[in-house]
C-alpha cells in the first residue's frame, strides 16, 4: 500500500514488471479548448473550510464520477497550490503544477481515460501547502486545487461543491534535520502511519468528507476580471522522468544480531531494538525513496539523505570513505501502525547519494519489507556522444551529463540538495549543455520566460526566479541577455526572441544609467556577485568608492555586444548604435584606466591594488584587448597564483584571485578566442582531481564544498563538443554550422553532437603527417570547416577531409 493510497501498488507492479516510465504524457498534442483561452473557467479553485489558508497543510480533494460507457479520452486541466498529485480509481494519474508565479501560475492537460471504467470512478487528488516552510523556490498564494474539464464532455470533473475534501492528519513537517551552510530545498516530512488514511483515493464511505469551500471561478492570465489571484497559463514541458532504480547498497549496520543483505531481502528487526543501517547508492540521484514495512506498531524510522558523508571535524574528504564518518543532512520520519506493507514515500523527491535509516522498535518487530526509489529529472533524451584517447573522458563525461540532469527539472537548479533554484548564472551554461548534449530547447524557453516574468519596476531581473524570496544580483540581468543570445544561435525560435528582446532594454538603461562619466560602471545597488573566489568578497569583484570595477564593466560589455547584435537585425538601428558607442566608450576605458602596464594586465580597478583572472579573461574573449597582446595575457593568466606574485620570461605576473569551476566556463571561451584552445584539455585538471575524492557529479567549489552537484562546473561536457571536436553554430537558428576541432595532443576522437537540422557527426584520427577527418552533416544542413586558418565548405551528407598535422 503506498502513502498516497493502496491503488498505487498496482501502478508499482506494473513498473516493475515492465520497466517503464511513471509519468503520464504531456504530449504537444494535448488539446486547449479555444473557449478556455483568455477566459474565466466554469471550474472552481476549492479548498478545505476551517482550515488555515496559508499555513501548513495536507489535503484531499475528490469526487466520484459515474459513466456508461469510458470515452476515448477525457482530458483535464489540473493546477493547485502548492502542488497536487492525482490519482483515478487509485491508480497515479500525474502531478504538477510546474512553479511559476501568481501571474504565470502553470496548470497541467491530462487525459484520464487510459484510467477510467463503466460505472464508478474516484478522481483523488493530495494537495499540500507548506507554509512558510515551503521551498525558496515556491511561490504561493493560498491552499487551493483546480481541476477543469477541456469541453462539456469533461465538464462534470470540474472542481466546486460536488467534490468533497479532508485534511490529513497523519502527515506534517519534520523539524529533525540537521543542515551544513544555506538550505532552500523545502523541508523534510513526517508520517504517522497512525494517523494515516491510508485508503484515500479507493472506493468507500466519504460522509466524514466535508464539502469543499469555492474560492473563485479558474481563470487565464489574459482573462478579463479574473477573480483570484492565479493567472493560469499552461505548462509547456513534458512530463518528469520517473522510474525505478536502486535506493542503495548497505554498507555498514548497527544493532542487529546477524548480517543482512537489506534492501536485496526484507529485514526484521527485533522488538525494543535500535538499528541504524547505511546504504550506498554509489553515485548521487534524484529520487523519491518509498520504503515498505510490515508490523513493528509505533515504531519510528529516521531516514536521512546526504551528498556524502562528514568526519569528526565536519569535512567530507573522500566521498568513498565511510570508516569513522557520520551522516547528516535532511531527513523524513515515518511511525508504523502495525499494518501490511505499508509504503512511506515523501511528497517532493529527494537527493542522496548515502541514505541511512535509523529503526526504534516498541514491543512488536518491524519486517522491513523492501526500500526502491523512483529516479525523477526533465526527460533528456541524450544524444550526443564524444570518444577519444583523452584521459579520463569517459568518467569526466558521465560525471558531468549525471550533474546536469540532476540539476534539471522542472526548472534548471543550482544545486538539487542545497536549494533548488533556478540561478541565472548557472543557468546559462546549463542551457547551453542541453544544446549541445540533446538539441532540447524547451527547459531553456523555460527559464528564458520564467527570468523575463521576474523583472522590476527599475528593469532588472532577479537572479533567480521562480522565487519566493526576491533576491538581485543585477549581473546576473546581464547574463540573462546573453542566454537570450545564446538561444538564438542554437534554437529556431525566433518568435520568443523578438518578443523578449524589448524586455532586455530595461536591463540595458538600468545599467547606463548607472555608468561613470569615463564609460566604466559605477557603484550599483544589491549584491554584484561574480564568482566564489579568494580576493572576492562574498563573491562581489573589488570596486574603488565610486565602483570602476573592471569585470563588471566586461560583462555590461558583452550584453551590449549581444544585445546589439539582436537589435540590429530585429529591434532598434538607433539602441543597436547606441551599445556600440556605450561598449567602444567602456573598452577605452578599460585600456586608459585599469590596464597595468607594468603586469601586463589588467587590474580590477582603476586604483589598480588588486588583480584577477577573471578580469583579464574576458578582457581577451570580448575583444577589449588588443588582438596581438590576447595570447600573452591568457599567459600570464595560466602562470599566476593567488597568494604572491609570479614571473613569465622576465615580466612579472601579478597575484590574481583566480577562477572557480564555473568561471572556468569563459576561461575556455577566451582560449579559443585567442586562438588557445590546444590547450584546453590540460586544464580538465581540477575535474580530474574531483574524480580523486570520489565525487560521483562536480562540485560547487573547491574543496571545502557545501554543494556535491553543481550544474555550473559542468562545462565540460559542453566544451568537449564545441571547443576540442569544435562543432557550433555558424549562423543563428543553427542555419549553418562551422566544424573547428582543437584537438591538441590527440591521436583520435569520434564526436556526435545534435543541432536543430539533426545528428552532426566528426570523427578524427591522426595518420602519419596529418589527419583524416570525416564529417556527416544531416540533410539540408551546410557550413564550413576551419582547419590552420584554411576554410573548406561543408555540404550536407558525407565528406572526408585530410589535414595538415
Amino acid at each position: 500500500m503506498h502513502i498516497f493510497g493502496v491503488g498505487l501498488r498496482l501502478l508499482v507492479a506494473f513498473l516493475i514488471a515492465n520497466s517503464a516510465l511513471m509519468a503520464q504524457p504531456k504530449a504537444a498534442t494535448a488539446p486547449m479548448n479555444p473557449a478556455l483561452e483568455a477566459a474565466k473557467w466554469s471550474a472552481f479553485w476549492i479548498e478545505c473550510p476551517d482550515a488555515p489558508q496559508k499555513d501548513p497543510g495536507i489535503f484531499y480533494f475528490r469526487r466520484e464520477l459515474i459513466l456508461s460507457t469510458v470515452p476515448a479520452h477525457f482530458w483535464v486541466h489540473v493546477s493547485a497550490d502548492n502542488r497536487f498529485q492525482l490519482h483515478v480509481n487509485g491508480t497515479y494519474a500525474g502531478e504538477g503544477p510546474a512553479r511559476g508565479d501568481l501571474f504565470h501560475w502553470r496548470f497541467e492537460t491530462f487525459d484520464l481515460a487510459p484510467f477510467l471504467h463503466s460505472g464508478k470512478n474516484v478522481l483523488a487528488a493530495v494537495v499540500w501547502n507548506f507554509g512558510s516552510r515551503a521551498p525558496v523556490a515556491q511561490i504561493s498564494n493560498r491552499t487551493g486545487f483546480l481541476l477543469q474539464g477541456d469541453t462539456e464532455s469533461e465538464a462534470i470533473a470540474n472542481t466546486g461543491t460536488t467534490w468533497r475534501v479532508r485534511q490529513e492528519p497523519g502527515r506534517s513537517l519534520d523539524d529533525g534535520s540537521v543542515m551544513r551552510g544555506y538550505f532552500g530545498a523545502g523541508p523534510g516530512e513526517r508520517v504517522d502511519g497512525r494517523n494515516f488514511d491510508w485508503s484515500w483515493d479507493q472506493p468507500g464511505d466519504i460522509n466524514s468528507w466535508q464539502m469543499p469551500k469555492t474560492i473563485g471561478r479558474g481563470a487565464t492570465r489574459e482573462a478579463q476580471d479574473g477573480d483570484n489571484s492565479w493567472g493560469l497559463v499552461a505548462d509547456s514541458l513534458p512530463a518528469m522522468e520517473h522510474r525505478k532504480v536502486a535506493a542503495g547498497t548497505m554498507v555498514r549496520a548497527e544493532g542487529l544480531p546477524t548480517s543482512s543483505t537489506f534492501p536485496m531481502q526484507p529485514l526484521e528487526v527485533p522488538a525494543n531494538a535500535h538499528v541504524t543501517l547505511l546504504l550506498d547508492n554509489s553515485v548521487l540521484q534524484t529520487a523519491y525513496p518509498e520504503l515498505t514495512v510490515t508490523g513493528g506498531k509505533d515504531a519510528v524510522i529516521h531516514v536521512t539523505y546526504a551528498e556524502a558523508l562528514y568526519d569528526a571535524e565536519g569535512h567530507k574528504g573522500n566521498r568513498n570513505e565511510i570508516a569513522g564518518r557520520h551522516i547528516e543532512g535532511l531527513s523524513d520520519e515515518f511511525i508504523a501502525d502495525g499494518g501490511s506493507a505499508r509504503s512511506f514515500q515523501p511528497l517532493w523527491w529527494r537527493t542522496w547519494r548515502y541514505l541511512q535509516i535509523d529503526v526504534t522498535t516498541k514491543s512488536t518487530p518491524l519486517r522491513l519489507d523492501k526500500l526502491v526509489a523512483w529516479f525523477t529529472a526533465y526527460p533528456f533524451d541524450t544524444k550526443a556522444r564524444i570518444v577519444g584517447d583523452i584521459p579520463d573522458l569517459t568518467k569526466v563525461w558521465e560525471t558531468g551529463w549525471r550533474t546536469a540532469r540532476l540539476c534539471a527539472h522542472e526548472t534548471y537548479m543550482d544545486a538539487p540538495y542545497w536549494e533548488q533554484l533556478q540561478y541565472v548564472g548557472d543557468t546559462r551554461i546549463q542551457a547551453l549543455i542541453s544544446y549541445a548534449m540533446t538539441g532540447d530547447s524547451r527547459l531553456a524557453r523555460q527559464a528564458i520566460t520564467n527570468i523575463d516574468a521576474s523583472r522590476t519596476m527599475e528593469g532588472i531581473t532577479q537572479s533567480r526566479y521562480p522565487s519566493g524570496s526576491p533576491q538581485f544580483i543585477p549581473t546576473f540581468s546581464l547574463l540573462w541577455i546573453d542566454m537570450l543570445h545564446d538561444y538564438w544561435l542554437y534554437v529556431d525560435d525566433l518568435s520568443l526572441v523578438r518578443e523578449t528582446l524589448p524586455h532586455t532594454r530595461t536591463v540595458i538603461d538600468w545599467y547606463a544609467a548607472r555608468l561613470r562619466s569615463d564609460g566604466l560602471v559605477g557603484k550599483v545597488k544589491w549584491w554584484e556577485f561574480a564568482d566564489w573566489t579568494s580576493g572576492y568578497e562574498y563573491g562581489v569583484p573589488p570596486q574603488d568608492v565610486d565602483g570602476g570595477s573592471a569585470l563588471i564593466t566586461l560583462q555590461f560589455i558583452e550584453a551590449l555586444k549581444d544585445a546589439g547584435e539582436l537589435e540590429s537585425k530585429y529591434g532598434s538601428q538607433e539602441r543597436a548604435a547606441h551599445y556600440k558607442q556605450m561598449a567602444a566608450k567602456a573598452s577605452d576605458a578599460l585600456n586608459r584606466l585599469n590596464w597595468d602596464e607594468h603586469y601586463g594586465a589588467y587590474a580590477d580597478t582603476p586604483a589598480k591594488k588588486s588583480y584577477s583572472q577573471h578580469a583579464n579573461i574576458l578582457a581577451v574573449w570580448l575583444d577589449v584587448a588588443p588582438r596581438a597582446q590576447q595570447a600573452l595575457i591568457l599567459r600570464r593568466v595560466l602562470a599566476s597564483n593567488e597568494t604572491s606574485e609570479a614571473t613569465l620570461g622576465s615580466k612579472p605576473v601579478p597575484r590574481m584571485s583566480q577562477v572557480s569551476y564555473y568561471f572556468r566556463f569563459y576561461l575556455t571561451r577566451a582560449l579559443e578566442h585567442a586562438g588557445m584552445a590546444d590547450l584546453y584539455l590540460d586544464q580538465l585538471t581540477p575535474w580530474r582531481d574531483m574524480l580523486k575524492l570520489g565525487l560521483s557529479t562536480w562540485a560547487e567549489n573547491p574543496e571545502p564544498a557545501r554543494s556535491d552537484c553543481h550544474a555550473w562546473s559542468a562545462s565540460p561536457n559542453y566544451d568537449l563538443l564545441t571547443v576540442v571536436a569544435g562543432i557550433r553554430p555558424a549562423a543563428p537558428a543553427f542555419a549553418r554550422v562551422r566544424i573547428e576541432p582543437h584537438l591538441g595532443k590527440l591521436t583520435n576522437l569520434d564526436a556526435t553532437m545534435p543541432s536543430v537540422h539533426g545528428d552532426i557527426h566528426a570523427t578524427y584520427k591522426l595518420s602519419g603527417d596529418g589527419w583524416l577527418a570525416a564529417v556527416t552533416l544531416p540533410k539540408g544542413l551546410t557550413g564550413e570547416f576551419l582547419w590552420k586558418g584554411k576554410l573548406t565548405s561543408l555540404h550536407d551528407g558525407e565528406q572526408t577531409l585530410h589535414l595538415a598535422r
